[in-house]
């Protein structure tokens, strides 16, 4: 096995002491010009690389930012993800990036990772809806930013979507559509977003002057294509079938769209469908979908911007003042929804 080059082979190479060469390294005005370049000679001859992790502990600061979302293969995470990376790139920090699957056991281990590397911060979408995972990761004084989450109940900043104004957009343009049976294909009941958007979109029904029972929800255990195909499957057995349905996310919609257009269920003429997030794959679809759409590439950003704000005055003597950024929601209309009743 190769031997690995450390401080002490480039201090024995060019004749100093260890501590010259970590001055060289950390500190190189302090060194002389000659040695400073008879250190750097060694260094470049031996290939020597520092270790990062090690300096990391001694300084006890780290230059890797956690991001721990529901699911990397939901675009709109990836774009969250996008904008974190830029945000942290920018401030020459790295991001480490897990995937929960919307599995709060998965996540409580991240979680435990993220601690044990020493993290400088993280940006958490959670997936455990008692929030005893968030408690527990408290304990380690590590900061962190909720994304696509209001910090309810918490005292730490947050980044979302106001999910509610946005279940209201897509209900509401539904009934403008003259659609009066509306179904919601609305995902796991634990997850806030699916709540809020649901709220939304019975406020949209209650101005209209339409009842509740306006609104038949499908739940699903899951916010991915393969959970709406089969929402689609029940949606079309159900025998006073909807006009019109909206989707929690874009994957869920994509999932109807597909069941209906296997079945020959015309969209939009004989159902209209509604997605929320507004991935690139929506305009792309079969029928292009009508969304919601989420600034997700600025949320990101912002959430690592906070994180970055918070560990910055943490090394000084100024008090960090937490925020809860609210973004707002745009609809995108497109075909999917288009035909009128």
């Amino acid at each position: 096995m190769a031997h690995s080059v450390g401080i002490k082979d480039v201090a024995r190479a060019a004749g100093v002491s260890v501590g010259t060469v970590s001055n060289v390294i950390n500190r190189p005005d302090t060194v002389a010009t000659e040695t400073r370049a008879r250190v750097l000679s060694a260094i470049d001859r031996l290939g020597y690389v520092r270790s990062e992790s090690a300096r990391q502990l001694r300084a006890g600061r780290s230059r890797i930012m956690g991001l721990l979302v529901l699911d990397m293969g939901n675009p709109f995470f990836v774009d969250v993800a996008r904008g974190a990376e830029r945000a942290a790139r920018d401030a020459g920090l790295g991001v480490m990036v897990c995937n929960s699957a919307q599995n709060p056991g998965e996540e409580a281990e991240y979680l435990s990772l993220f601690a044990e590397q020493r993290v400088r911060g993280v940006l958490l979408t959670p997936a455990d809806a008692t929030g005893r995972n968030i408690e527990g990761f408290r304990r380690h004084n590590i900061p962190f930013v909720l994304v696509d989450r209001v910090a309810e109940g918490t005292t730490e900043c947050s980044v979302s979507v106001d999910d509610v104004a946005g279940g209201a957009l897509a209900v509401r343009h539904l009934v403008d559509a003259g659609h009066r049976s509306i179904a919601y294909v609305s995902g796991p009941p634990g997850l806030n977003q699916v709540r809020d958007r649901r709220t939304g979109a019975q406020n949209a029904l209650a101005e209209a002057g339409l009842g509740p029972d306006a609104l038949r929800e499908l739940p699903t255990e899951r916010l991915d294509v393969a959970a709406g195909r089969d929402a689609g499957a029940r949606l079309l057995g159900l025998a006073d079938r909807p006009t019109a349905v909206f989707c929690a996310n874009d994957l869920l919609a994509l999932g109807v769209l597909q069941a209906l257009y296997a079945a020959g269920v015309g969209v939009p003429d004989d159902l209209a469908i509604v997605g929320y997030d507004d991935i690139e794959f929506a305009a792309a679809a079969a029928v292009p979908l009508t969304s919601v759409r989420q600034p997700a590439v600025t949320m990101g950003a912002m959430a690592a911007e906070l994180l970055l704000e918070e560990t910055e005055l943490g090394d000084t003597d100024r008090a960090h003042a937490h925020r809860r950024v609210v973004l707002q929601p745009e609809l995108v209309v497109r075909r999917s929804s288009l035909a009128a009743r």
